[in-house]
This record gives C-alpha cells, structure tokens and sequence, in this order.
C-alpha cells in the first residue's frame, strides 16, 4: 500500500507538471506564432541551429514545428533528421522534473548532436543521391487565422464561465494546495517546491484568461485528451515497475550484469514513433540503475510523437530519417558505454 501511494503521489506531481510546461509552451507558441518561419533562410548552418534548437525544447511542439518547416521544403533533410535528434518529446518534462540539472545537461547535449547530425545526414544525402519528397516543397502554405491567447474579460464574468474551465482551475489549485503541503512532490520547502508553486501559478493565470476557443482546443482537447492520460500512465507504471524491482528483486544487479542488452532494448524502443515507452530509461536513469550513455542513445533515436506527422506525410522520408538516427545513436552512445559513462 505504501508503494502505491508513493507512486500516485509521484506520478500526479510528474503528470501536473507536464501539463503545466505544455501549457506554457503551447502559450509561447500561440504569442509568437510566425515568427519562426522567418529564421530558417536559405542557409543550412542556420537550418541545422534552428532546427536542433526547436528538437531540443521539451515537448513535441518543437518537432511538429520542425516538420511543418521540412514539408513546405523551408528545411532540408539533414535539418529535419537532426531536429529529431534533438528531440526528446513528452519525456522532456518527466526528466525536468526528476533530475533538472542533468536534464538541462541532456538537452544541451542534444542540440549539438544534433547539429552535428544534421551535417552528417545532408552528407550522407547528398553522397546516395536522396531527394527530400518534392511534393512537400510544391505544398502551398495557407494563411491562418491567428489564435488567440489572452481575453482579459474571462476575469469580469467568473459567474458565466464554462464548467470546463472551473474544473481545470479547481483541479490546479487543488495541486498547489497539495504541493504546499507537502502531500505529493518534496516534503519540505525548496527550490523544487518552489518551481512548482511558480509553474502552477502560471498555468491557473493560462487557464483563468485564455479565450473559450483556446482553451478547448489547445488546452483540453490537445494537451488534456491528447497527452496528459498517456504521460499519467506511462509515468505510473513505469514508476511502478522500478519501485517494486528495486524493493522485491535486485534489479540494480540484473541490469548491470546485461547492460549490453539493456542498450540494445533502448535502441530498438527508441524506434516506436511514441512518447512514453522512452519513460522506463528515463525512470532507470533516475534511480541509478543505467549509465547516462544509454539515456543519451534512448533520446537521440526516440522522437516521442515528432515523427507522426511525416510519416503522413512522406513515410519514405520518415523511414530515412528514422534509420540515420538509429546508426547515428549507436555510432555515439556505444563508443560512450564502452568508456563507462
């Protein structure tokens, strides 16, 4: 019983602090919409930086953005395959949340290996021949209509708002009363509690002010419906599963006795275009049980949901892709096990 507590307790803590990053995010995205498209130019230097750096921002608006960009020929492939290099999708947050020092350190990894990637992926390209689907760049890009993200007369008409919008404020500031007391994340004051307290404030503000159509679409529909359930689960079970491995049989000792296989898994897993199969590395990360090589290979071959949109769009691109990433993380992940890191 006391397992299952500590694991709800933990996996609503990681969960709320998910949605309330994705709800930033999504916000910042709205605020600054068309804007980004003006960066990638011509250049591919200034493609493989904008595009490692929008892999490497947590979640998978970045990737989305990336292959928006990509489709309507405003990135190259190598660009596109080192974005998602970069990518660590939902999991992103799970790891802020966990271990954000190390997490920070990952990202930063990430988007130079990315960069790096994406010249060895235009490289490798332009050596085979490969032509980016040319349907993609002959895509007309329609105009849309701006949303959005702040209706400062949501505050004058509390008495007439939506029940969705009171249950998810409710549901917020129930969080942050648990928080401050204690019930889920740290039991005593710190910066984490902190953050969190800041975090949350900032997505009851999101919430109480954002248009009825923002907040369904985005917020509900999007976030909500669309992520939160499955980052709820796979952080629960995969929670579960460590906290008993540790505590009813020596996992630690399994693990490190077939590290070899534990590496071939991650890569393999990383193939799944998905988030949340990535979270059983992430968990055994931070509880010791694998080095940070494995970590470092699971994200570069793992794009969470980044990759689904081209998929529908090329499957032959996002295969190619899928392939130089999965050669590109052995190449940089195996050298670093064998060192030991």
């Amino acid at each position: 019983m006391a397992i299952m507590i500590h694991v709800i307790n933990h996996s609503i803590m990681i969960t709320a602090f998910v949605f309330v990053m994705m709800a930033i995010i999504d916000y910042i995205n709205v605020v600054t919409d068309g804007g980004v498209g003006n960066m990638t130019g011509s250049k591919k230097r200034r493609q493989y930086i904008l595009a490692s750096f929008l892999g490497s921002t947590p979640g998978c608006l970045g990737s989305f953005m990336n292959v928006s960009f990509y489709v309507h020929g405003l990135l190259s492939f190598g660009a596109i395959a080192g974005g998602m290099i970069a990518t660590s999708g939902d999991e992103a947050f799970v790891m802020l949340s966990m271990f954000p020092h190390k997490a920070l350190l990952l990202f930063g990894v990430l988007f130079g290996l990315g960069i790096i990637g994406a010249w060895g992926a235009d490289y490798v390209a332009d050596r085979f021949g490969f032509k980016p689907c040319q349907n993609c760049a002959l895509q007309v890009v329609h105009p849309e209509e701006r949303c959005q993200c702040f209706d400062p007369t949501v505050l004058t008409r509390m008495s007439a708002l939506s029940l969705l919008r009171y249950v998810l404020a409710v549901v917020l500031i129930g969080v942050v009363v648990m928080i401050s007391k204690g019930i889920i994340g740290p039991p005593a004051w710190n910066w984490v509690r902190v953050t969190l307290l800041a975090t949350m404030a900032t997505a009851i503000f999101i919430v109480l002010t954002v248009p009825d159509h923002y907040l369904k679409e985005h917020i509900w529909k999007h976030i909500v419906r669309k992520h939160l359930w499955r980052v709820f689960l796979w952080t629960f079970f995969a929670l579960l599963l460590i906290t008993i491995g540790l505590k009813y049989w020596n996992i630690e000792a399994f693990v490190k006795s077939h590290i070899a296989w534990v590496f071939l898994v991650c890569v393999l897993v990383g193939i799944i275009p998905e988030s949340g199969p990535h979270l059983v590395f992430v968990m055994m990360f931070a509880n010791g049980l694998i080095p940070f090589s494995i970590l470092l290979t699971s994200s570069i071959v793992q794009d969470g949901h980044g990759m689904l949109p081209l998929f529908s769009y090329s499957f032959k691109d996002a295969l190619l892709v899928k392939m130089f990433n999965l050669v590109f993380g052995l190449l940089i992940g195996l050298p670093l096990l064998l060192l030991g890191l």
